[in-house]
Formats: structure tokens, sequence, C-alpha cells
């Protein structure tokens, strides 16, 4: 073999390894809050429940806070086996008198993320309520932080 040849095999062998390589490590898994607001209008909000799902991508659940409003600052109420899946129902109420009305961050959903892309994340509105419990016309929407706030209709 020539002195070109044994001066080139390593490197065509180390392009090969870099080419090829031995296993690929899984992506590590990210953490990202997601807020979930309410917009109740003119009424005040007195009662929520919401379910949210990860409609794509891999993430679950791993903790649930409250919202802004003094009314929601505690955490929802939730089935603490549903944060082992993509899908959760949360409800809340207040009796008080101190009721928000209006756009309201009502609770903080804790995610965490895996995989290639971004989950996307739906919410649900299944009931809103005065504090009279009359239902009211309410919509509610999610913002991952990181990303532009969408309001959904």
């Amino acid at each position: 073999m020539n002195r070109l040849a044994h001066a080139i095999a390593p490197l065509v062998v180390l392009s090969l390894m870099a080419a090829k390589p031995a296993h690929a490590e899984p992506p590590a898994a990210r953490f990202r809050p997601v807020q979930l607001y309410i917009d109740s209008g003119s009424q005040p909000l007195a009662a929520y429940q919401v379910e949210i799902v990860v409609a794509s991508g891999d993430a679950r659940i791993v903790g649930i806070e409250g919202g802004e409003p003094p009314a929601f600052r505690s955490a929802p109420y939730y089935d603490p086996a549903a944060l082992k899946g993509g899908r959760i129902i949360i409800a809340a109420f207040n009796t008080g008198d101190q009721l928000p009305s209006g756009k309201v961050r009502v609770a903080t959903l804790h995610m965490e993320e895996s995989g290639p892309g971004t989950p996307v994340y739906q919410a649900t509105l299944k009931a809103a309520a005065t504090s009279n419990g009359k239902p009211i016309d309410a919509r509610v929407w999610i913002t991952p932080d990181g990303s532009k706030e969408e309001e959904k209709k």
C-alpha cells in the first residue's frame, strides 16, 4: 500500500463512523408551563370545568397550579391518576363575592414534553357558571409559554 492510501484510510474510517452513530440517544425531556384562560365576558366567573388533552405530540401533565385572580389562586380539583395520561378534567369554584369577569388565567398546567416537534394542546369548556349557579356563555383557550397567545372562539 502506498503512503497516500495509508494517510487516507484513517480518514475514511472516521468519516464512516461519524455518518452512522452507534446508537441514537432519545431526545431529552423538557418542561413547559401551559396557561389556561377563560373569558366570561361581563359575567362574574364562580365555577368552571375544562377538559385538556394532548392533541398531538409526546407530552404528559406533571403538575397543576391555580391562576391569577384570588378566587382561583388555589389549584383546581382533578383526579391525580389523570396526571399519567394525556387527558385531564379540572374544575374549580368559589362562593365568595370577589369573583373575576372578563379574560382571566384560571390555571397553569406543567407539561413534560419529549420527542421531536412541539405538542399541541386543546381545551374544551364543559361548564361555566356565575355565583348563583346560572350557566354562562364563556370561552376557553390554552397558551403554552413561549408561544403566541391564541384565543379559541
